[in-house]
């Protein structure tokens, strides 16, 4: 079973992306960055969450801005508690004593080359941890990512929000080395939970109701900032190559951040082109490949095995805890 370190924002779509590695994977660690809402409140989530689901495993607090200038935290679509829409309940544990980057290394350190991870809000933790130790790259099995897109941004007309919060940490982990998959709006946002879904959702157990709760909110706010119909499962995306591989196709190529002030900074420049000659005057040569890019998804099939795995999920009274049921 893959063994899996998240490193997340929550945020709805990481809430979902907690309890899908946790049904199907082996879910080592939760690390936390600023994003959604400040660190704190994405720390103080995260460890909600694992109340809510009653799995026991380590929460790392990390960055509270990104490498080089200052984020602004507004609670846009998320709301001022980063995952408006439910309440949950109050942690029944600490985040760690160690740092998120810390934690990252120390805990690839300990399962060298077995280790994925998946990096589903702001990189700066991640870009961090491969500044500090060098090593961390060898010993990954690889990184998955929630982040960017091949088409229209939601940030700016091409940027993406976790890649537009810290593009100068993306580029550090893009040019890491380390076999990476990126999956985007491109194809996250066809993956979609819809009104009938969160109506299935309010008739099951109290951590059913719970996510839809949180997927109503979601929705709403999507529905009047972008103007979508669903609430869309962005973050458990990354962990698709994980579990059911068939579910997403990729593309390999090479994907380079755009790291300038102007309207494109945060764009991921994915170069699909297909070229025949390296010697050539105007054209820019194709870069070697480093990455696999979603580029097609089965959505209903997908949002079909996340809701089976919430919809399954026990639920936990305020004293026990048990393990998840693994698929």
């Amino acid at each position: 079973m893959t063994k899996v370190l998240i490193d997340c924002d929550p945020g709805h779509d990481d809430a979902t992306a907690i309890l899908y590695a946790a049904r199907h994977l082996e879910l080592v660690g939760i690390s936390t960055v600023y994003g959604n809402q400040s660190v704190d409140k994405t720390t103080q989530n995260a460890l909600s969450l694992t109340a809510l689901l009653g799995i026991d495993v380590p929460v790392a607090r990390g960055c509270e801005q990104p490498l080089i200038r200052t984020f602004r935290h507004g609670g846009d679509v998320h709301g001022k508690t980063g995952i408006d829409g439910a309440e949950l309940p109050a942690p029944r544990q600490e985040a760690i004593d160690a740092h998120a980057v810390d934690f990252i290394i120390e805990t690839a350190s300990r399962y060298r080359e077995e280790l994925v991870l998946c990096p589903i809000g702001p990189f700066t933790n991640v870009a961090l941890a491969l500044r500090k130790e060098p090593r961390l790259a060898r010993w990954l099995r690889g990184i998955s990512c929630m982040g960017g897109t091949t088409q229209v941004g939601n940030t700016t007309p091409v940027a993406e929000f976790n890649i537009w919060c810290d593009p100068e940490a993306a580029d550090v982990v893009f040019r890491s080395g380390v076999h990476i998959w990126m999956v985007g709006l491109n194809v996250t946002r066809q993956v979609g939970i819809t009104e009938g879904d969160i109506a299935r959702l309010n008739e099951g157990g109290a951590v059913a109701r719970a996510y839809g709760g949180l997927f109503g909110f979601f929705r709403r706010r999507l529905g009047e900032i972008h103007g979508l119909s669903t609430a869309s499962l962005h973050d458990p995306c990354a962990l698709v190559p994980f579990i059911d591989p068939n579910l997403i196709t990729y593309a390999n190529c090479p994907v380079e951040i755009e790291l300038g002030d102007g309207l494109t900074r945060g764009m991921t420049v994915c170069d699909f082109r297909t070229l025949t000659s390296a010697r050539l005057e105007n054209i820019r040569s194709r870069s070697a490949s480093n990455c696999e890019v979603a580029v097609g998804v089965r959505a209903r099939s997908l949002v079909e095995h996340i809701m089976e795995a919430i919809l399954t999920w026990p639920d936990h009274d305020a004293v026990a805890r048990r393990e998840p049921a693994r698929s």
